[in-house]
């Protein structure tokens, strides 16, 4: 439960410390990151709490994941890639904790 609370949590901190000035279409982009999550929709079950996402999913494998930082790096794209980035982050962190890595 805490690992989906902070996948609204965090980058609404990271809106509020970095992108005041733009806060709700800042938070609003980077919660275009929870779309990757479709993905999950081509599993059985759709959702394991014991499964790491990285790797598994199409869309958090290590092609798409290049794709996400190099949005990042791009100006026009920067707050949506910084949603994917910090999606897959806590995808990887709960794999860690889970010890799937």
């Amino acid at each position: 439960m805490s690992h989906i609370l902070l996948h609204f949590l965090v980058p609404f901190a990271v809106a509020a410390a970095f992108y005041r000035h733009k806060l709700f279409i800042a938070f609003s982009l980077m919660m275009l990151g929870l779309l990757i999550d479709v993905d999950h929709l081509l599993a059985s079950p759709i959702y394991d709490p014991d499964r790491c996402s990285i790797g598994f999913h199409p869309l958090h494998t290590i092609m798409p994941i290049g794709l996400y930082i190099a949005m990042f790096a791009h100006e026009r794209t920067r707050l949506l890639g910084l949603g994917l980035c910090i999606h897959i982050a806590l995808d990887a962190q709960d794999c860690l904790v889970n010890g799937a890595f």
